[in-house]
């Protein structure tokens, strides 16, 4: 299942499943032959009332869109954190010419710098480096305490893509990476969370203007998901609606105004976002 947040014309945000719509049922504003005017697939967000992730969940409102007319936003909104792990590929650790840890590094980015799909990244001025980091994306769907590895899966809701935006320069004059990781827009998220997939190896690929810089595979992490889990829940609780970004690879680097950085997972989907500088 994929599951989207979108906003059609001047409505209110709503969540939705993204489906192929030949395999759909037609709603109010659905197609009937699910195919373009080339033969290719098309695809519709068909609209949910309510929450996906609450106790009552959400249901089918009948209505549905094709996704090229309606405007994706992130995701995943009202995190009470966003948990990201620092060094988890060997090669990324390399780049930087640091050591590998014994145990994974966690830090938090804050809510308020979650971005969706095509939202700009804005690069403040008191920072001269501002780098990509694609990421995958661990969203939780329940109140998680003391997880065990083997039983991980039971509290993740999805998975989607990420961008853990990064000043770099920042992050070495601060020693600490708060102020580097947190600035508004350094977390993009989406295009949207997919709850069927396994997320053990899955190709993970970063584009800056078209030209690849990260190609990697998620069985790389040197603490892979259900390890991470484990070790989150045993230092705070995690609430449904947060997430946890699981490392980058290699191949980081700066972005300036003007230039286009994607992230695309296998099973999932891109999120691409232009740069901007922050007025």
């Amino acid at each position: 299942m994929r599951l989207a947040r979108f906003s059609y014309g001047d409505g209110q945000p709503s969540y939705g499943l993204v489906l192929d719509a030949a395999k759909a049922k037609p709603g109010e504003h659905g197609t009937a032959n699910g195919t373009t005017q080339d033969g290719q697939e098309q695809l519709i967000v068909a609209e949910l009332a309510g929450h996906p992730i609450s106790e009552g969940g959400a249901k089918l409102t009948g209505a549905s869109y094709p996704l090229e007319e309606v405007r994706l936003l992130t995701p995943v909104v009202g995190s009470s954190k966003i948990v990201c792990v620092g060094r988890n590929y060997a090669d990324h650790i390399a780049e930087l010419g640091n050591q590998r840890p014994e145990e994974p590094i966690i830090f938090l980015k804050p809510s308020t710098a979650v971005c969706g799909p095509g939202d700009p990244i804005r690069r403040p001025a008191v920072s001269e480096r501002v780098d990509y980091e694609g990421e995958l994306a661990v969203v939780i769907g329940r109140i998680s305490q003391d997880v065990p590895a083997e039983r991980a899966a039971e509290v993740i809701f999805g998975y989607t893509c990420a961008n853990d935006v990064t000043a770099r320069d920042l992050q070495a004059k601060d020693g600490q990476w708060t102020r580097a990781k947190g600035f508004d827009t350094f977390c993009p998220l989406g295009p949207w969370v997919e709850t069927d997939i396994d997320p053990a190896d899955l190709e993970l690929t970063t584009t800056l203007n078209d030209q690849v810089r990260q190609r990697s595979r998620t069985s790389l992490l040197l603490h892979g998901v259900p390890a991470l889990i484990a070790f989150v829940t045993q230092v705070m609780t995690l609430l449904p609606g947060d997430v946890l970004l699981t490392g980058t690879p290699a191949g980081v680097g700066p972005m300036v105004k003007g230039d286009e950085v994607s992230v695309t997972i296998e099973g999932i989907g891109t999120l691409a976002n232009p740069v901007v500088d922050r007025d």
